[in-house]
């Protein structure tokens, strides 16, 4: 293996949360793409082109993130691209993200269960 030969490529990104079924359909009408359930503490949703794909992992004692927080705790988070950071609120509102940051570029969200989110534009 060469020093610059990449060892995998992302394959997805995972969130936890309470009820897998109800993050997934959120998250779908969000980016689109195809729900694939495995059980009830499973969700797959593969994004519009079949590559990358998000799961969505049942836990029973699901705590949500601290948004923002000064905890040191690291977390990562999704920026999501928009045409219209305003026409995008309204549809995340409506769809159950809470708003927590608005700046000229982006804005900050959390998502029904807590995992905070971006767009931008």
């Amino acid at each position: 293996m060469s020093e610059n030969a990449p060892l995998g490529s992302l394959y997805g990104v995972v969130f936890e949360c309470p009820v897998p079924a109800e993050l997934a359909a959120f998250y779908r009408a969000v980016l689109g793409g195809v729900l694939d359930p495995d059980d009830d503490e499973w969700v797959d949703l593969i994004l519009p082109g079949g590559g990358l794909r998000l799961g969505f992992q049942r836990v029973p004692a699901y705590v949500p993130p601290e948004w923002p927080g000064d905890s040191g705790a690291q977390q990562a988070h999704l920026d999501i691209a928009v045409g219209d950071l305003d026409a995008a609120e309204q549809s995340l509102i409506a769809l159950g993200a809470r708003l927590m940051d608005t700046q000229a570029t982006f804005r900050v969200y959390v998502d029904p269960v807590g995992h905070p989110f971006c767009t931008v534009h």
